[in-house]
């Protein structure tokens, strides 16, 4: 049995697919289990971290997501162990680098959770994604109801990585042997701005769309509505400095899967339902 977290999330979906698919047993932990909408054969369950034990029943491999694991995140890994889980594959971040800054709330939050993994006795495997394709699905409100994206520095640039390639890493560190101790930094095949994320959306969705950059000291919720405020500030610096510096682009996709990388075209391909006007 394989527990996973987060795992109505675009990464835990799609692993959660995948496990299904390769007829491997899989609890999926959900806030809201009535409203998931996750395959049959996954045994669905309410993600109760005040109740860590009864998750983890028969289960011996865990993927988690550090943003899904609360302010406990030891207590949620012993009561794994204890139950018998013996690997977890951590769904971590790239900007944990060697020089990063320290202080940015994200690397924070993502250094706390493998620093509790580590200490954990659990065997464990870190997935260190860059930039998520998924991260444009922001944009989706603005072209839906017109042919221009207003958002910050339309020249930086990065890497993004389709969640369904972070999924395949995912489940390959999870059956097969060899990832235990391992740190996969992923990212996807080629830089693109931002402007050229929204034009690749445009041909997707056959329709040629413009990016419109704003001042990043008028960014707020209207454009980054899911970013807490304690956080935005660090995800603009991170921006601004991706203007002049190239991304970390990796093969580690294709070595660990055997498939490479997809190209943000591709992604948006696959995704211009999200994007199509109603």
């Amino acid at each position: 049995m394989i527990v996973v977290t987060g795992a109505t999330g675009n990464v835990g979906r799609a692993l959660v697919d995948r496990l299904v698919a390769a007829d491997r047993p899989v609890r999926a932990l959900t806030r809201d289990p009535g409203r998931a909408g996750l395959p049959a054969r996954a045994e669905v369950v309410r993600f109760r971290p005040d109740d860590p034990a009864a998750l983890f029943t028969g289960a011996t491999g865990l993927f988690l997501y550090a943003q899904a694991v609360g302010d406990r995140p030891a207590d949620l890994l012993r009561a794994a162990r204890e139950a018998g889980v013996r690997h977890v594959v951590l769904l971590s971040s790239a900007i944990i680098t060697e020089g990063a800054d320290e202080t940015h709330p994200i690397h924070v939050m993502h250094a706390t959770v493998e620093r509790a993994v580590r200490d954990s006795g659990l065997e464990w495997t870190f997935l260190r994604p860059g930039a998520f394709a998924t991260n444009t699905l922001q944009w989706a409100p603005q072209i839906r109801t017109g042919d221009t994206v207003r958002g910050v520095f339309a020249g930086s640039r990065s890497a993004p990585i389709h969640e369904d390639d972070i999924a395949a890493v995912a489940e390959r560190a999870l059956l097969d042997p060899g990832h235990e101790g391992a740190v996969h930094r992923l990212s996807g095949p080629r830089a693109t701005t931002n402007a050229e994320q929204v034009a690749a959306i445009g041909r997707a969705l056959g329709r040629e769309l413009t990016f419109v950059e704003v001042p990043p000291e008028q960014a707020g919720p209207e454009l980054f509505p899911h970013v807490p405020p304690a956080v935005l500030e660090g995800l603009l610096n991170t921006f601004r400095a991706a203007v002049d510096a190239p991304p970390e682009i990796t093969d580690t996709v294709e070595k660990i899967t055997g498939d490479p990388a997809r190209t943000f075209a591709r992604w948006a391909e696959d995704h211009a339902p999200d994007f199509r006007r109603p």
